[in-house]
């Protein structure tokens, strides 16, 4: 890129606006990833599902590419989720601890940036934008699956131990992998985990949840389908700290 990003963060308002993001997600989790899918249409090169009608999608655009999306993230409320049948992050986690807290509830999912943006200001961007997002509708727990890449648990036992030991849920918002996917996490004992390695193997979407306080579900689920192997982070804005609040609310520095 010839000249520093100028990024403007929106939700998507057209049909065009989300085939820009199915598109992206193309180029992330299927050509970069090896994922697929039910409703992968590689001829137009659109990563999608029976989902995207209900969710929310915020797209991070780059107005030196003439607004070009450059970032995306899924997002569905209680409500959507209601329409959908199910919040999509359903068929791999058992949600009944977060839906027995009785407070408002919205997914994350997704979420990806393109290559070459990497590293800089734009996840971080993205960040303040569902910041924004977040205050407009009363959310208060957020949640969703993030992924390694690999199906192979044993290559990824230290980041995923760590995890375990280090940032595991409380009960009250525990929710469980699914059987016959259900892979246990604690595959180090504590005292043998190299803790910078480890955090080095954790991807960058992971470790920006985990510097906001977010803690992990019990359990991975392996998804042969795209090629990761995933689990469930869940973020309660209550338990924010000052410092994490000023961050997550753009008041602070990436």
């Amino acid at each position: 890129m010839n000249a520093a990003p100028r990024f403007r963060v929106e939700l998507a308002r057209s049909e065009a606006d989300v085939m820009a993001a199915q598109r992206l997600r193309y180029e992330v989790f299927v050509e970069e990833l090896g994922g697929d899918g039910a409703m992968v249409d590689h001829k137009a090169r659109l990563e999608r599902d029976r989902f995207d009608p209900f969710f929310d999608h915020l797209l991070l655009r780059d107005e030196t590419r003439g607004g070009a999306v450059v970032g995306v993230y899924r997002l569905l409320r209680q409500e959507a989720a209601a329409r959908a049948g199910q919040f999509y992050s359903e068929d791999e986690y058992d949600l009944a601890a977060l839906k027995a807290t009785g407070r408002p509830l919205l997914e994350l999912g997704r979420s990806c940036v393109a290559r070459g943006y990497r590293g800089g200001a734009g996840l971080y961007h993205l960040w303040q934008g569902l910041a924004r997002y977040v205050a407009a509708h009363g959310v208060e727990v957020l949640f969703g699956v993030a992924s390694f890449h690999g199906t192979d648990p044993l290559a990824l036992a230290q980041p995923l131990s760590l995890l375990h030991h280090r940032h595991l849920a409380p009960p009250e918002l525990r929710v469980r992998a699914r059987a016959p996917h259900f892979q246990r996490m604690d595959l180090v004992p504590a005292e043998e985990i190299d803790r910078l390695a480890a955090m080095r193997a954790v991807p960058a979407l992971i470790k920006a949840y985990l510097r906001l306080g977010g803690c992990v579900g019990e359990g991975a689920f392996v998804d042969h389908a795209f090629n990761t192997t995933d689990v469930c982070l869940v973020m309660d804005t209550a338990r924010l700290s000052a410092r994490q609040r000023a961050l997550y609310a753009g008041e602070g520095t990436p």
